[in-house]
């Protein structure tokens, strides 16, 4: 059995966390204190999955609940509504509350695997933020400005890059920070969790935590997910990444599609398997053995290890082997014949009629092992029970 300050040391050794404010002394010492703190995290459903990239702060966020400390889970529902500035030359596409809600429902599902929100000892909680900011007077709001200079605000990099780059900075992409910043003092908590990305609008928090409820907050901030060679970063905004809506073959099989240098960043970063471990794998397996590990455990956390292991061999038998999965979606022809392009459509691999040509087009529909190049292929009853092979993963079969 682990002391709690092997847990904590592990914790803040793992590479997850890249900075500390204070400083990591004082973070080890306020998590050993005995005192439970009141730690949170909060992000923007601004879109409908979550990534791996999210996942592993929701599974820190976690390891801090299992040491009893007080976490809160914080969907941004008012300040999705604002935009966060991005470091593009324009604002964020702002949305409404319902739109907001909606992504709620989904990301609520998507990091249930991550947390354990049915304990009755200690559980994680969910807040929503236009609970409080929506309620703010512009009293109140002007209040609050008053504590930052608009050169203070500048300073954040996206700002000062849409500045040389004479693009505009829109008045409400200011207040975004200043609404971030009063969650810490709405929740009035000790320490706030977050990606580097985020420190400047933490910082926000952190002065205003420290004027209006006179107490420290620490800001802990994570890694973001990237590409250590390309530095390529997953994104929800840019639907790049491994999105944790994803089914468990999907998951698996774009695991095992990314480059061989992010097998360790999957390892540190969405397993918890010590890092002695996932080092003597690495120095001891191939990369192909070490991806199949990896994308294992990743899989086992959302879907369990059963479904890990049918994914596994699916990915094993269809990829590798270039087999036909036992078990394949059927497609009912109405009618005598069928476009290929519509067929894709029709039978969810496709998203539109540009999507599925461009599949075709590129090879990546075929049957038999003989690919199919012309979008405008009839389909008819000659190839009835056959099967169609479309990209990596996807698969359906053909009934008239």
């Amino acid at each position: 059995m682990k002391t709690k300050e092997q847990i904590v040391d592990e914790i803040l050794a793992r590479g997850v966390i890249v900075e500390m404010l204070p400083g990591k002394d004082k973070l080890r010492q306020r998590l050993l204190s005995g005192v439970p703190m009141k730690i949170y995290i909060g992000a923007d459903p601004t879109s409908a999955s979550l990534h791996l990239s999210h996942a592993k702060n929701f599974m820190l966020l976690e390891e801090f609940r299992k040491l009893g400390h007080e976490v809160y889970v914080l969907f941004g529902s008012f300040t999705a509504q604002i935009g966060d500035p991005t470091d593009k030359s324009v604002a964020r596409k702002q949305l409404t509350l319902a739109e907001v809600m909606e992504n709620v429902k989904e990301w609520t599902k998507q990091i249930k695997p991550l947390m354990d929100f049915d304990t009755t000892e200690n559980p994680p909680h969910i807040v929503y933020n236009h609970e409080w900011l929506s309620k703010l007077t512009m009293e109140e709001v002007i209040s609050l400005a008053s504590n930052f200079t608009v050169q203070q605000m500048l300073e954040r990099d996206m700002f000062e890059k849409r500045m040389l780059e004479e693009k505009p900075i829109y008045l409400h992409e200011f207040l975004y920070p200043l609404m971030q910043g009063y969650d810490s003092v709405a929740l009035n908590v000790e320490a706030e969790l977050c990606g580097t990305d985020q420190i400047f609008n933490a910082l926000v928090g952190r002065t205003l935590q420290s004027r209006i409820n006179k107490k420290e907050k620490f800001v802990i901030a994570v890694n973001l997910m990237e590409n250590p060679i390309t530095g390529e970063l997953m994104s929800k905004s840019n639907g790049t990444g491994i999105f944790l809506n994803f089914s468990p073959a999907d998951m698996f099989g774009a695991i095992m599609s990314q480059p061989d240098e992010m097998i360790n960043v999957f390892f540190v970063n969405n397993t918890r398997l010590p890092l002695d471990e996932i080092e003597t794998i690495l120095k001891n397996s191939n990369p192909r053995d070490a991806k199949i590990r990896v994308a294992f455990e990743i899989v086992s956390i959302f879907h369990g290890s059963e479904i890990a292991k049918e994914s596994q061999e699916h990915f094993i038998k269809t990829i590798s082997n270039k087999e036909i999965p036992t078990k394949v979606a059927e497609f009912k022809v109405e009618g005598e014949a069928v476009k290929l392009s519509e067929l894709l459509i029709s039978s969810g691999n496709a998203t539109s009629m540009s999507d599925a040509r461009r599949k075709v087009e590129q090879g990546g529909v075929s049957i038999d092992g003989e690919k199919i190049l012309d979008p405008n292929f009839v389909v008819d009853s000659s190839f009835n029970d056959k099967v169609f092979k479309i990209g990596k993963l996807g698969w359906v079969r053909v009934k008239f």
